[in-house]
This record gives structure tokens, sequence and C-alpha cells, in this order.
């Protein structure tokens, strides 16, 4: 409409939940940002504590930048995807849509740095491209107490059917990957918003541009989603995880979610889905994991896949 402001370089979407404790943190860092052409969509789930009020306050500092929205109360996936696919995002052409969880603290250069990021990239403009990037760990305190795992191995569409190498913490999602994933919307059944992201990218042709710098403060605490445990504590809990049910549900509602209509996968990525439709375990369905050419970023943990599927666990 005249007069309305032009679309933004980066769109902001902050899911909240009952996170007054870190938030005022973190909302601090992004006013901080050195890139400045954001606005900030903040989502919140029926917090009971004062996050709402820490949200005010903040669209206050910045008078039409921030907007505040009610979540659906469906789990962080929704949550988040939901924002992403709201109608009245203000999307340009050159509009990207960073992520952001509501108890870390971003590095001031992060916003710039990613838009710079991916910039550089040769393919930059012919295919969706997510960015992912590393992180230092924190304590409830504040100390440093570990950091991100960097990708050993390419992060391919293989690896992301059974592993999340783009956290979204530090997720960014170029005007291209922001397109799939309004196309895609809101599947049911997803266990994160940011594997799924990946997923879909890298089955739709896209591909992670992964940046070895860190760029935010990972806060490590009794409520986290999804921690970062470290060392041989690392491997137990990753082992337990394969070992679940709720990880073979995972990676089922992933590929269930391939099948909005028109979306452009690879051929590849409808291998894939024909590979590993279907559950059981035994020696045929690992098989069929060998045959797809699975696995994670470790040899361990690409063996515990073995075991899962042989268990009937993915």
């Amino acid at each position: 409409m005249p007069g309305s402001s032009p679309p933004p370089a980066v769109v902001i979407a902050l899911c909240t939940l009952n996170g007054a404790r870190w938030l005022p943190e973190q909302l601090d860092s992004i006013a901080a940002q050195e890139m400045t052409d954001w606005v900030l969509w903040a989502s919140d789930d029926g917090s009971t504590d004062e996050t709402p009020a820490i949200l005010e306050g903040f669209a206050a500092r910045f008078p039409g930048r921030v907007r505040r929205l009610a979540g659906p109360r469906r789990g962080a996936a929704a949550h988040y995807l939901g924002l992403i696919c709201h109608p009245d995002l203000p999307l340009g052409p050159a509009t990207h849509l960073a992520l952001s969880d509501q108890d870390d603290i971003w590095q001031p250069a992060k916003l710039g740095r990613a838009l710079d990021f991916l910039a550089r990239q040769p393919d930059r403009g012919q295919r969706p491209l997510i960015y992912g990037a590393q992180s230092l760990h924190i304590g409830e305190g504040g100390r440093v107490t570990g950091r991100s795992r960097r990708p050993h191995r390419p992060v391919s569409l293989r690896n992301a059917v059974v592993q999340n190498m783009v956290s979204g913490h530090s997720l960014m999602l170029d005007p291209l990957a922001l397109a799939l994933a309004r196309q895609a919307g809101v599947p049911p059944g997803l266990g994160f918003q940011d594997w799924w992201l990946s997923f879909l990218v890298l089955a739709c042709g896209g591909r992670a541009a992964i940046d070895l710098e860190e760029v935010l403060l990972y806060r490590q605490h009794g409520a986290n989603l999804m921690g970062a445990p470290q060392g041989l504590g690392a491997l137990r809990s990753r082992l337990g995880l394969l070992m679940r049910s709720d990880f073979a549900r995972w990676v089922a509602a992933n590929l269930a979610g391939l099948e909005a209509p028109g979306l452009p996968l690879t051929p590849e990525a409808q291998r894939l889905r024909g590979l590993l439709a279907g559950g059981g375990g035994g020696p045929a369905r690992l098989a069929r994991v060998i045959r797809a050419g699975l696995y994670r970023q470790s040899r361990p943990e690409t063996a515990l896949i073995w075991l899962a599927a042989l268990l009937g666990r993915v």
C-alpha cells in the first residue's frame, strides 16, 4: 500500500513459551545486530510468566518493527512452521528468514554474516539455500561449556534423512528456500522444525551452506527442547534416541511431509522415499537402509543407524 515500508532484508521468526528468565538477553542481542534491516515476528504459545510483557516492552523499543502473535499450542515444530507460513509476513524478492530461540545470545555480526555468506555462494539464486553455523555452548550462568560439532562429511540428503546438521538457532533461509518452506506448509507429526527445513531443502534440489564459524551462544539448561551432550554421554544419549520409537516416527513424518502437492523433489528424494516406505525391521529393512546410503556424521553413529534398522527403529 502507498507509504508502507519496503520489505526487510531479514524476518526474524521467534517462538516463545515461558522464556522470561532468558528472553531479555536474546532480545538485547537482536537489538545489537550490526545488520539493522530486520523485523521481528514473535509468536507466544501461551506463556504464563512475564514473557508476553517482555515482548510488549521490546515492541515499544522498536515501533513498527515487531509483530506479536498467538501460537497454535501444538508443539514447537508446528509453532515455528506456522509462523513461517503466516500469510502476512512482509516478504520481498530478496527477503531472508532467520529462526530464533528464546534463550540464546547472538553475536552482533550473526545476521550480517549469514547474509554475506549466502551472497557469496556460487549457486546463489539458482537453487534454494539453507544456512547453518556453529555455536558455543553456555551453562545457565553463562560459562562456556562446549561447542557445536562441525560436520566432517557432506551435509547431503542421505545424511539429512537420519541426522539434522543445520541447528535452528543459527538457521537462515534464502528467498528460494523460504518460498519452498511456505509451499510445503505445516506437515503433521514433525519432531523438529530445523530438521524438517533442512531435509525439505535438500530433497528439493537445494543445498545446505554450512558456516564453520561460531555465531551465537547456545544456552544449555533443564528446559531445552533438544540439548547438546558431549563426549561419551553424547553417544549414549544418541543411542537411546535411535532406539526409541520416536526417532522412527520423526523420520517417517519428514518423509511424509514430502507428499505436499507440487514440491520439486529430486530423483534421489523420490528414490529414497520408495526405499524407505513402510516400517518393520530385520535384514530386509537393513538392506534397504544400506542401499539408500544413509549415514550420520560419524562411523559409530552410522553403525547405530544400521542397528536401528534391524530393530525397526528407522
